[in-house]
């Protein structure tokens, strides 16, 4: 699928029924990986996209700027900002185009921080919920984020595969040798600007975007994060920054890493984001 927002192409993977009850699903990618993320099966039960369509939900997985065939961004053009703004207007055309008079927002990573802004700007379609993963309110101190943003802030950079398993996946056993080989196919270089500006956003963005933010929201963070710190104490201080969301559900992902959906119980995330959905659908129809 192909859009033109503001004069740049934006390009996404498409799954599911063409025309659908169910609310539509947007989801955006995390830094390092193309919007095939959510095309990665982490399990015999397939990836996200996988199970939301055949639970009967239309899915767009869209390449941010600079990933898969969207333009990239001059890089200080390229802001997180800058993103929100071009994603929210491309998700209302995709949701234009469909007839989706309701959308549900999924963001994994970095993707997640783009969706809470995206949540936090009331935007122009009928948003009534969102999934954010592999994101919260603390950071790993020591971790890897903080190494890679001290990188040249104008470059792209292609990470060895080696270097990022380590990173995205969690202990030995959480999953398969198919499920890495599937997760390289989603790799893809990554501007530096994005490194710089994801160690950074929980401290200065997070406080001040999450009270704008007035739709249900579910939030999970890896047990085995490298990049993130999932302790108790920091999953329910996200949960209680979003002080307007109607209703808000924050836990911690057993048995995954920092790329939850492509572990072996990446399936049991996706049932938890999809039956969230069907809470959303009943608060919106409420409202």
């Amino acid at each position: 699928m192909e859009l033109t927002v503001q004069g740049l192409t934006i390009t996404a993977n498409t799954a599911g029924p063409d025309a659908s009850a169910r609310p539509l699903i947007a989801a955006l990618h995390g830094g390092t990986y193309t919007g095939r993320y959510f095309a990665v099966p982490g399990s015999a039960h397939g990836s996200f996209m996988d199970t939301a369509a055949a639970a009967g939900y239309r899915v767009v997985s869209f390449d941010r700027p600079g990933y898969g065939g969207s333009t990239a961004l001059a890089p200080a053009e390229n802001t997180f900002d800058r993103h929100a703004d071009l994603l929210a207007e491309a998700i209302a055309l995709t949701a234009e185009r469909a007839g989706a008079d309701r959308v549900f927002l999924v963001g994994h990573s970095i993707g997640g921080m783009i969706a809470t802004m995206v949540a936090a700007s009331q935007p122009r379609f009928g948003l009534i919920g969102m999934s954010v993963t592999g994101m919260g309110a603390e950071l790993n101190s020591n971790g890897a984020a903080h190494a890679l943003a001290a990188l040249p802030p104008d470059g792209t950079i292609d990470l060895p595969y080696e270097e990022r398993d380590k990173v995205m996946f969690g202990p030995e056993g959480t999953f398969t040798a198919e499920a890495v080989k599937a997760a390289h196919d989603s790799y893809a270089p990554v501007p530096v600007r994005e490194l710089i500006q994801a160690p950074a956003w929980p401290a200065e963005r997070l406080a001040g975007l999450a009270p704008l933010v007035r739709v249900p929201v579910h939030n999970a963070l890896a047990e085995h994060d490298m990049l993130w710190d999932s302790a108790p104490e920091h999953v329910a201080r996200f949960a209680g920054m979003l002080s307007n969301a109607p209703f808000v559900e924050a836990a911690v992902a057993r048995g995954t890493g920092h790329s939850i959906d492509h572990h072996t119980l990446g399936h049991a995330l996706h049932l938890r984001q999809l039956a969230f959905a069907e809470e959303c659908a009943a608060w919106a129809e409420r409202r």
